[in-house]
């Protein structure tokens, strides 16, 4: 198969890339904050960090109903390229665990700051409380929200193997697709 021109690559639509891209740049800032937190001292610098992060968190679960909503308003994409049932059913598969894992990771960090007594505050707004206050509930919730991480950077990691796989093995038009449109 003879590689595609950037050109014949149909883009997808610029919300989607858009929401994509934003989406990677929140996860990517609320794993940065709760990292860098671990490795500092003093009370107010980690619990201003603590506070970032659990905002950080927040906007992903805002932007996974803002993705879901256009994903339902815009059908089914046109695909990008040809491929084995297998590999779409796969990349399909992958997909439906990130949306899963982006909904679930900040439900129990929300869950998990409850249990803890603690409140979550959203851009000057106290939230609602999804559980009571639960010293055993908040050591089991700890738990699942750093397991939920970790099955975020490995589906994120097969994600990007895939993406890097269609543009460097198949040379398809799947990675720019999702690429942001370059101004000429």
């Amino acid at each position: 198969m003879a590689p595609e021109t950037n050109e014949s690559a149909p883009a997808r639509p610029r919300k989607l890339v858009a929401l994509h891209w934003l989406t990677v740049l929140c996860v990517l800032l609320a794993a940065t904050f709760i990292l860098t937190r671990d490795q500092l001292d003093g009370r107010t610098v980690r619990l201003w960090l603590l506070e970032l992060h659990r905002h950080f968190g927040l906007i992903v679960l805002l932007l996974f109903f803002v993705r879901v909503a256009l994903r339902i308003r815009l059908g089914k994409l046109p695909p990008t390229h040809e491929s084995h049932w297998t590999l779409r059913w796969v990349a399909g598969l992958t997909h439906v665990a990130l949306y899963a894992i982006l909904l679930v990771l900040p439900l129990l960090g929300w869950t998990l700051s409850n249990a803890q007594d603690k409140p979550v505050h959203f851009l000057g707004l106290t939230l609602p409380a999804l559980v009571a206050a639960d010293e055993d509930l908040a050591d089991q919730l700890q738990a699942w929200h750093i397991d939920a991480a970790w099955v975020l950077l490995a589906l994120v990691c097969l994600h990007i193997a895939g993406a890097l796989y269609h543009h460097f093995v198949v040379r398809d038009r799947v990675l720019r697709a999702m690429l942001p449109a370059r101004r000429r």
